[in-house]
Formats: C-alpha cells, sequence, structure tokens
C-alpha cells in the first residue's frame, strides 16, 4: 500500500494517507463537471419550453438532471465513505491494519441505503431547475406535468382550470366589448414592473433572487452592494421597501432565468413592433 513502511507492515503507524486525500481533492473537483451539466440540461430545457418544442425533448433533460443528482449523491456518499475510513485509521490508530477497501464499501453502501425521493428536494440546482421550469410553462401557457403529484395537487390542478375557463369566457366577452387593450396595456405595464431592479431603478439585464425574502435585483448592483457593506462591516439589508430581510448574502443570490428570458422575449416582440 502507497505511504506504508515495508519495515513495520503490521503497524498503521507509518500509513501516510496523502495521495488519497490529493485523489479525493481531485475527485471533489469532478463536482464542478456536474454542476456545469445541470446547468446545461436546464438552460437546453428552458430553451424547449419557450420554442414550444416537442414534450419528448423537454422530457429527456428532465431525465438527465435526475441523472445529475444521482451522479452528485454518488460522488458525495463516496468522498465521504472515504474520509470516513481515514479519520476512523487515524482515529482509532489500530495494531493491525483493517481491509481499508472493506470499510470504505460499508460506509458508502451505508449512505447509499439511506437513499429517497427528499433527496432531490435538497438538490438546489434541481430545485431550482423545476421551479424555473414551472414559472415558465406558466408564462408560456404549457401545461405542466402530472408524474409523481398527488391527487389533491391534480384536483387543485381541475378547479384551477375551470376557474381558468371561466376567465376565458369573460375575456372573450371583454373583446367582444372592445376592453381587450385595456387589459392589455394593464399586463404590459405590470410586466415591465416586474422588469425593473429596486436598487438601480433600471430595467434588470442578469437578475438574481434572494432564496431568504424572494426579491430580485440586478446582479451587479447587489453584488456591488454587499461587498460594499461588507468593507465597512455591516450587514447588507435588502432594498426592497418593506422587507425585513437585514442580513442579504452572496449565497443568498440565485440566477432568476425565467425572468431573464421574459425580459429578452418582450424587448424582441417590442423590437418586432416597431418595425
Amino acid at each position: 500500500m502507497p505511504g506504508r513502511s515495508s519495515s513495520n507492515s503490521g503497524s498503521t503507524g507509518f500509513i501516510s494517507f496523502s495521495g488519497i486525500e490529493s485523489a479525493l481533492s481531485s475527485l471533489k473537483n469532478f463536482q464542478n463537471c456536474i454542476n456545469t451539466g445541470m446547468d446545461t440540461a436546464s438552460s437546453v430545457a428552458l430553451d424547449l419550453v419557450e420554442t414550444q418544442t416537442e414534450v419528448s425533448s423537454e422530457y429527456s433533460m428532465d431525465k438527465a438532471m435526475v441523472e445529475f443528482v444521482m451522479m452528485d449523491r454518488e460522488l458525495n456518499h463516496y468522498v465521504k465513505a472515504v474520509q470516513s475510513m481515514i479519520n476512523h485509521v487515524k482515529e482509532e490508530r489500530p495494531e493491525n491494519i483493517p481491509d481499508l477497501k472493506l470499510l470504505v464499501e460499508m460506509k458508502f453502501l451505508a449512505l447509499q441505503n439511506k437513499n429517497s425521493d427528499a433527496d432531490f428536494q435538497n438538490n438546489e440546482k434541481f430545485v431550482q431547475f423545476k421551479q424555473q421550469l414551472k414559472e415558465l410553462k406558466k408564462q408560456s401557457g404549457k401545461p405542466t406535468e402530472d408524474g409523481g403529484r398527488s391527487e389533491c395537487d391534480k384536483i387543485k390542478d381541475k378547479e384551477a382550470s375551470r376557474a381558468g375557463n371561466e376567465r376565458d369566457g369573460l375575456q372573450a366577452e371583454r373583446e367582444a366589448e372592445g376592453t381587450e387593450g385595456v387589459d392589455e396595456d394593464m399586463i404590459v405595464t405590470q410586466s415591465q414592473t416586474n422588469f425593473i431592479c429596486p436598487i438601480t431603478q433600471l430595467e434588470m439585464k442578469k437578475p438574481v433572487k434572494n432564496r431568504v425574502c424572494g426579491h430580485i435585483y440586478e446582479e451587479e448592483a447587489i453584488v456591488r452592494m454587499i461587498e460594499s457593506k461588507h468593507k465597512r462591516k455591516k450587514k447588507a439589508c435588502c432594498p426592497k421597501i418593506g422587507c425585513s430581510h437585514t442580513d442579504v448574502r452572496m449565497s443568498d443570490l440565485v440566477q432568476e432565468e425565467v425572468l431573464r428570458r421574459a425580459i429578452e422575449s418582450h424587448h424582441k416582440k417590442r423590437h418586432r413592433e416597431s418595425e
């Protein structure tokens, strides 16, 4: 075994784990590749929804995200198993060298046996992906998937659908009365208001959402504000008027991909109308 002294083959006092720890560090870097893959799959899935591509293509991206989460979970378990083995040997210092491979396998299997669907809800990128997909489908009028949902949710959907049909009927009546233009103006005005950053008071280009309070800002502006506050040893309060969140952190910010796409779509539509 690497790092073991030949003159003390039965002693653990001369085992060096530096090689293993170095390999673990490299293995952890592989998680960056998984994260990049998840970002790519998420972006492609949102593109498919936005362009009204067939559901099977979108489903393949959803399946890819699930596989990425499972890969990430398995990698984390393996890293924890190896680290647990190293800590065990260092702390216990047994007289004879134990079967290190067996120790790792036992710990890894113990962690794998605890796998559950709840793990997916603990994966930040996967949860963000599902939320953004749902929001974009809602905006585009595309039906959301029923897979894995409770009967209660399905009943709510049916009720919402019925209510939506009633609204459609009312909308048709309004159109007949010539009020459609007024409603559209109101919708556009409201949308444009949602595009404005509370810090710069300008339309956002790269919006990010605060996971704690749910408010959205221009990425560059909120990052600059947080850095400025931290330099003065102060906490950054959410700049949205009326928000009680008093400690906004960089780690709280996530890309708001759906809103970014909505802003871009609004720009394209405005450009086409001006031609």
